[in-house]
């Protein structure tokens, strides 16, 4: 074979490879494609989709607030149906398992993402503005992402407790003058299981032994419900709050304000794309767009603490985020702990 021949086999060689690889990323599935034009391919297909649908646990208010922006970015109609996450979580496997193909994108709690992917209903998706987020609060399945946390904080009543009263640690709590002052929320165990591990398992369970025995604990069901009840005065410390529900109500003259006692605990809220959403392109965009920078802010602006690193808040440094599949596993001794020591004694 001649010099001349082998240099134009080498180049045809070449040039084959180089046509496999163009086509093998062509090939590429839409959600891990993560090529320069990701947003204009996604877009371009939304729009032949027509609309998003979409199941969320979200405040109807913030809801709103985040639709809206989405849709007027990009001209897709978000179709929204909202409940609270064990509903949601309940409808998409009813649906999934009956082979009913309707919902595009979820967005519950991150215990109720972690059952959808066990159950493989979630598409694993690489998104470029993953890198941006809390690598503490990014599952390795990639099948879901973080959008904000929902973290735990104490609320109380500005007019029933002085700023020098205010504890500085939990164990502060078991002064008797917080005797009769002190509530809680119902359904709090797992911020329960991770405060008391993070304390240690036995200083913790003591920790709550003790308080619920020497200054007693009201319970109440729903986060809604306690933080009003610390603005009428009803319950003059919360021992457990979602940071912007205080924050909100404090906003608009309500005599609430909130301290945050360490170990800081949160749990992640995400968005995840269904394995077999009808509009994959309008879903991937929607996702997207919740996770990057601009929807992170939409979501600072409505005061949660966004998941992402670029989006400051004070106290994100020193949380403890909830491991979702570490929790689901163990959710069954956590229940049983929370409801023997705070529930059934308070």
């Amino acid at each position: 074979m001649t010099l001349l021949r082998r240099i134009l086999l080498a180049c045809a060689i070449a040039l084959s490879a180089a046509n496999a690889g163009a086509q093998q990323r062509a090939d590429v599935p839409l959600a891990t494609y993560d090529g320069p034009d990701r947003e204009q391919r996604l877009l371009a297909g939304a729009r032949k989709e027509g609309f998003v649908m979409f199941y969320t646990s979200l405040n109807e208010q913030n809801m709103t607030y985040i639709v809206s922006a989405f849709e007027k970015k990009y001209g897709i109609k978000v179709r929204t149906w909202r409940s609270n996450a064990d509903r949601v979580l309940q409808r998409m496997l009813t649906e999934f398992n009956a082979g009913r193909f309707d919902v595009d994108v979820v967005h519950p709690g991150s215990g109720e993402l972690e059952v959808l992917h066990r159950e493989k209903v979630l598409l694993p998706v690489n998104s470029p503005h993953h890198k941006n987020l809390l690598a503490a609060a990014v599952p390795s399945h990639r099948e879901w992402a973080p959008t904000f946390l929902s973290v735990w904080v104490q609320a109380y009543n500005t007019k029933a407790v002085r700023k020098e009263e205010l504890p500085k640690t939990y164990e502060d709590l078991l002064n008797p003058k917080w005797k009769g002052r002190l509530g809680i929320e119902a359904g709090n165990d797992d911020w329960f299981g991770k405060l008391v591990t993070e304390m240690g398992e036995s200083k913790g369970i003591k920790l709550f032994r003790d308080l619920v025995a020497t200054n007693g604990l009201s319970v109440r069901k729903g986060h809604t419900l306690l933080n009003n009840l610390v603005i009428s005065g009803e319950v003059p410390f919360a021992v457990t709050m979602y940071n912007y529900l205080p924050e909100e109500a404090k906003k608009k003259g309500a005599p609430i304000d909130w301290i945050a006692l360490d170990p800081v605990i949160a749990r992640a809220n995400g968005i995840g794309v269904a394995r077999r959403a009808p509009r994959p392109h309008a879903a991937l965009l929607f996702y997207d767009f919740m996770i990057s920078d601009e929807g992170q802010k939409l979501l600072a602006d409505r005061e949660y603490v966004p998941a992402s690193r670029d989006v400051k808040w004070p106290l994100k440094a020193n949380i403890k985020v909830i491991e979702p599949g570490q929790a689901l596993d163990q959710s069954e001794k956590w229940q049983k702990l929370f409801q023997e020591i705070v529930l059934k004694r308070s």
